[in-house]
């Protein structure tokens, strides 16, 4: 039943768990089938996955989900079982692919800072931002026993091909393995007591506060330090350190096969490969800009995908470009991932991938094959030009440096530096003899082994591939023994207006006066300032956390004499929004079969935190509401220029509008440009400003009618020599719009034909006019009455005709031809007379259905 419904008894389940469709391009039993070497990919604008299978590079089965239209979301599969993320609103779905039901759905805070991750039967839920692993029974989405608990700001959380989950802790500077907890024997069900998760190794890989980068390997972890821009390996309990020689910070897959480690550093253009714990090749990726996905290693090669062009570049192990995938010329994601001896390729927004198989050979899959959803994707609009280069240089000086005493202790704190068109790669911080080097996204450090009584002051300065930048100086601190107790709990609060509104109890000063207290934010394996406040609440200005990124807060209390608790209790997550922003490559057009209606068609606004659930379409006063990115607004009269204005609209309200302009479909205009004729037809050149619309068009004289092009129409079946007026009209949606034109027929002329015959009489028969008959007499009437003849002309006399009559039989014998008819044509020869046409011939041809009947 190709194109429909699949027919199996799982709809109701779908339906009801998660609102999917699914959409059946074979038979039944082939939908439900579990290929080895199939994928589920993800199509942001269709809101659908499509199962493609790795061996024939075709769609096999797709499920809409319409709730998801242009959500990001996150897929986790195995052979058996597949698991969505929906970033958008942090829904979490388990379906079973043998059956195509959904199992299970358990919620999850929107945005990103918590992943799902999945191996044969074990699954997990990794909330990087609040530090928490926890194991999820995959069929019920029931917890397995106890969390694994981790500081907050972890980074990582994918399985390796043994499947153990590693995840990095920056604050610690290590990175350990967990391992899952045997199911129990029905879903949802309690484990036995004692089964939980549990982590099981942990390796130094960097010092704390470096920022950490972490890539699954087949049996293992590499972890990217790029503070020290530095690869760590940790397989089968060794781990071995590679330096590297990138000048800006580098990027890993998810998870890498085989035995090189790609390191992609989008600042350089350039991917830097390890091999048993030394860099053995660097290559440079072409093209511009810094939107690189992590290379991907696959068969012998390397696969980088520029997300500014969609095109992807093949490496092979000497780093020599051997093969170009061309994209969609568009900005946007690509996802690279080695699945059942496959390498695919995705573009989410895109309606194409690509299938690449263990000798490289690529081959297309186009996503919407069999289209049952109805309606095309929307027209692709040209790729913007290149973004400028900017320019490049050291970073500037970090802003609010701040140093708070601890007891023997400083924490030092601080915004971020102008970044100066290069990546930051780190920030050292130095004071009191020592000198650490911080991750760029670790913006704060506790510094130990300090004297009590003595003053202290630090600097800090930010480290790009232009080199150094200014330092800026801390406020000088005396570590002390009497520091407050922290906050014995914190709240987040995420607004409408963008800010976010963090709380806390009074901290008990142990004797002294809190002055105030500096709240940190962090989020998936970071750490930053987010603001001080002398009262017990902070609100974080609206745009200084990132909509759509999870972040919980800690909070320390900071005495009149300058001495620091130790941080609070971790908050809860929140997810910063506000009003989406404008939607973007707005278009409007005419709607040429509609009268007083606009098409307008945009990309999707940037969410900015909160799902968009629907969009604002106003034009002269008309307003509709629509979930999709096109929308028709109708009513707006002809002819009329109106500006059209679309808002985004989420959880905060509508945000700021797009405009553009558009003119509804007008009434034809025709304007003449000649004319000419024939003895019985009349044609006129014309053009049509169709306004905006498709125009049919029609010519109409004398009774008869053409219609056909809009550019010329030829009027047949006329009288010759007669003056005519041609009315041309012009149609479309709006209505008609008519031109006139004068034209005469040219009249139609005949030769009176006698010629003589061979023998006696013959040789004169038609010499003259002579009692009885003879040829080329003309009478009143249309018949040989002596009384009523009208005259008598010689061979070859030119007569103007103007039509046929029916009459008596007239046979010209030799002297024309044998021709005999009972038509007589009406001439003009003597007034309007009549002759046989047995004795009269036509010019053109002797045609005599161009004449018209008298």
């Amino acid at each position: 039943m190709r194109g429909g419904l699949v027919t199996i008894g799982t709809v109701a389940a779908l339906l009801a768990a998660m609102g999917l469709t699914v959409l059946g391009l074979g038979a039944a039993d082939n939908a439900v089938a579990s290929f080895d070497a199939s994928s589920w990919l993800w199509s942001t604008t269709r809101s659908e996955l499509a199962r493609v299978n790795g061996v024939t590079a075709r769609v096999d089965t797709r499920m809409e989900v319409p709730g998801g239209r242009r959500h990001q979301m996150q897929v986790a599969q195995t052979d058996r079982l597949l698991i969505l993320r929906d970033l958008n609103t942090g829904r979490v779905s388990s379906l079973d692919l043998a059956t195509l039901q959904i199992t299970a759905t358990t919620p999850t805070a929107p945005g990103l800072g918590v992943s799902v991750a999945l191996h044969e039967d074990a699954a997990f839920v990794v909330d990087a931002v609040q530090g928490i692993v926890r194991q999820l029974d995959p069929r019920a989405l029931t917890p397995v026993g106890e969390p694994v608990r981790y500081p907050p700001g972890i980074t990582g959380g994918t399985l390796d091909g043994a499947g153990k989950l590693w995840v990095a802790v920056p604050s610690e500077g290590t990175v350990s393995a967990v391992t899952a907890a045997e199911l129990p024997e029905t879903p949802g069900d309690a484990p036995p007591a004692g089964l939980s998760p549990k982590r099981v190794e942990t390796y130094d890989v960097a010092e704390p506060a470096h920022e950490l980068v972490v890539s699954t390997l087949d049996e293992g972890v590499a972890v990217l330090d790029r503070t020290s821009a530095s690869l760590v390996t940790v397989v089968g309990g060794q781990t071995k350190r590679a330096q590297l020689s990138m000048t800006a910070p580098g990027y890993l897959p998810t998870r890498t096969s085989g035995q090189q480690v790609p390191v992609t550093v989008p600042g350089e253009r350039s991917v830097h490969v390890v091999r048993d714990s030394r860099e053995v090749k660097r290559f440079t990726v072409p093209g511009d800009g810094v939107r690189l996905s992590p290379a991907v290693a696959w068969a012998g090669r390397f696969y980088c995908a520029d997300e500014n062009t969609g095109t992807v570049y093949a490496f092979d192990a000497e780093g020599q470009l051997v093969q170009t995938v061309k994209g969609s010329g568009r900005p946007g994601p690509v996802e690279l991932e080695v699945r059942e001896n496959h390498l695919f390729i995705n573009p989410p927004d895109s309606s194409t991938a690509q299938v690449v198989d263990d000798r490289n050979q690529v081959r297309e899959v186009d996503k919407y094959a069999n289209d049952v959803l109805g309606g095309d994707p929307p027209p692709v609009a040209p790729p913007p030009p290149p973004p400028k280069k900017p320019k490049v240089s050291k970073p500037g000086a970090p802003k609010s440096v701040t140093a708070a005493a601890g007891d023997a202790s400083a924490r030092v704190s601080w915004q971020a530096a102008a970044s100066n068109g290069a990546e930051i790669t780190r920030y050292v911080v130095e004071g009191a003899g020592q000198t650490h080097q911080v991750g760029a996204n670790q913006r704060a450090l506790e510094i130990t082994g300090l004297t009590n009584g003595e003053t202290y002051t630090f600097s800090v300065h930010a480290v790009n591939a232009k080199g150094e930048g200014p330092a800026r100086r801390s406020n000088p601190v005396v570590p002390t023994a009497e520091v407050p107790d922290p906050p014995a709990s914190v709240t987040a609060e995420a607004r409408p207006d963008g800010t976010v509104r963090v709380s806390w109890p009074e901290a008990d000063g142990q004797g002294n006066k809190i002055a105030k207290y500096a709240v940190t934010a962090t989020s998936a394996g970071a750490s930053a300032p987010a603001g001080e406040s002398p009262k017990t609440e902070l609100v974080v200005p609206a745009g200084q956390l990132e909509y759509g990124t999870q972040y919980a807060f800690t909070v320390t209390a900071v005495s009149e004499k300058g001495a620091g608790s130790k941080a609070s209790p971790v908050s809860n997550t929140v997810v910063p929004f506000t009003v989406p922003k404008a939607p973007t490559e707005l278009r409007a057009s005419t709607v040429a079969d509609q009268p007083g209606t606009v098409a307008v068609q945009w990309s999707p606004a940037l969410d900015n935190g909160r799902p968009v659930t629907k969009y604002l379409v106003e034009a002269a006063g008309k307003t509709v509401e629509v979930t999709d990115v096109r929308a028709t607004v109708g009513g707006l009269g002809n002819g009329q220029n109106v500006t059209v204005k679309v808002k985004a609209v989420n959880e905060a309200g509508p945000g700021p509008e797009a405009s553009t302009t558009a003119r509804t479909v007008a009434e034809p205009r025709i304007t003449v440009t000649g004319s000419s004729a024939d003895a019985t037809s009349v044609t006129v050149t014309f053009t049509v400003d169709a306004g905006g619309g498709r125009a049919t068009c029609t010519a109409a004289t004398g009774g008869k009618t053409a219609s056909g092009s809009c550019s010329s129409l030829r009027v047949t079946g006329l009288t010759p020599g007669t003056a005519y007026t041609v009315t041309l009209t012009a149609s479309n949606a709006a209505g008609k719009g008519t031109a006139s034109r004068a034209q005469a027929t040219d009249p139609l002329y005949g030769i009176a034909t006698c010629k003589n015959g061979p023998d006696g009489d013959q040789r004169t028969y038609c010499d003259k006019d002579v009692d009885g008959r003879n040829g080329n007499e003309i009478f009143e009437v249309p018949r040989q009455d002596n009384d009523r003849q009208a005259g008598w002309v010689p061979d070859g006399r030119r007569l103007r005709t103007y039509c046929k009559v029916k009459g008596e039989d007239v046979d010209a014998w030799i002297y024309n031809n044998n021709k005999k008819s009972t038509w007589w044509i009406q001439v003009d020869y003597k007034g309007k007379t009549y002759i046989p046409w047995a004795w009269l011939n036509l010019e053109g041809g002797d045609d005599l259905g161009v004449l018209p009947t008298c």
